[in-house]
């Protein structure tokens, strides 16, 4: 084993990753499995899953799928049992569903907004209490990686029960990091820029892909690929096992730029 694997090498993990049928979640699934780890595909797409764990396969690794709607507790419970059953054990999860919309702010539906809520920051936290749970009890730490966004260091027009709901899932996460450290049980927000996925499509119209390439130092969009190292980093108790409650910043530099 060379310097590099032994730092971030996941062989004998299990990740669940929930949103694992997603672009973006996708990729860091795949990453994991390449890095090591047997990954969980977490979604409702069986599709999708297919062709996450034939890429898998392809590069050797090791997965399987399990559906769940992830903003019920009972099937978060649930879930957790079979990965137990089939894995013995949870090393690293990521929490990557998310849903979004464009809808202005005065004409938001009290039901548009529960939906994001309890998809984007409900099910955070339910997967949380259940895998940290495990985590904390199990004694061996772990990691668990919140995706979140720019938007929840700093809010972006348009998408305003998003925004809020990122807020949040990073504040939350910063507090688990605190009250979970003594356990060894990381936890950090994974943040991407803008990457053109399905959730946010309908947003990129021309003038505010323009809007965001002003903004984007690289001027460009993020590729998915380039969440992998950032996740691996993570995810690795060596290599990252002093790293907790931060906000990992994937973004072009989109965070950097002022005026």
């Amino acid at each position: 084993m060379n310097y590099v694997e032994k730092l971030f090498g996941l062989s004998g993990q299990t990740a669940v990753v929930i949103g694992g049928t997603g672009e973006l979640c996708g990729a860091m699934g795949v990453g994991l499995a390449k890095a090591g780890a047997e990954v969980v595909i977490v979604g409702r797409n069986q599709d999708k899953a297919v062709e996450k764990l034939a890429e898998i396969e392809e590069a050797g690794g090791l997965g399987y799928f399990i559906p769940c709607d992830v903003g019920d507790a009972d099937a978060l419970r649930r879930l957790l049992d079979q990965v137990l059953e089939k894995s013995g054990k949870v090393d690293i999860l990521v929490n990557g569903a998310g849903i979004n919309s464009p809808t202005p702010f005065f004409d938001i539906p009290e039901e548009e907004f529960q939906r994001i809520f309890d998809v984007n920051l409900k099910a955070v936290l339910l997967a949380c209490q259940i895998f940290g749970k495990h985590m904390v009890d199990r004694g061996e730490g772990g990691s668990i990686i919140n995706v979140g966004s720019i938007s929840g260091l700093n809010p972006l027009s348009r998408v305003f029960t998003y925004s809020a709901t990122k807020g949040a899932v990073h504040n939350l996460s910063k507090n688990l990091a605190r009250e979970w450290a003594p356990h060894r049980v990381r936890v950090n927000v994974l943040v991407p820029g803008f990457f053109p996925a399905e959730q946010n499509r309908k947003v990129l119209t021309p003038d505010r892909v323009a809007d965001i390439m002003k903004h984007t130092p690289m001027d460009r969009f993020g590729e998915k690929d380039e969440l992998i190292g950032a996740t691996l980093l993570l995810a690795s108790g060596k290599a990252g096992s002093f790293v907790t409650g931060t906000e990992t910043i994937v973004d072009g530099g989109y965070s950097a730029m002022t005026i």
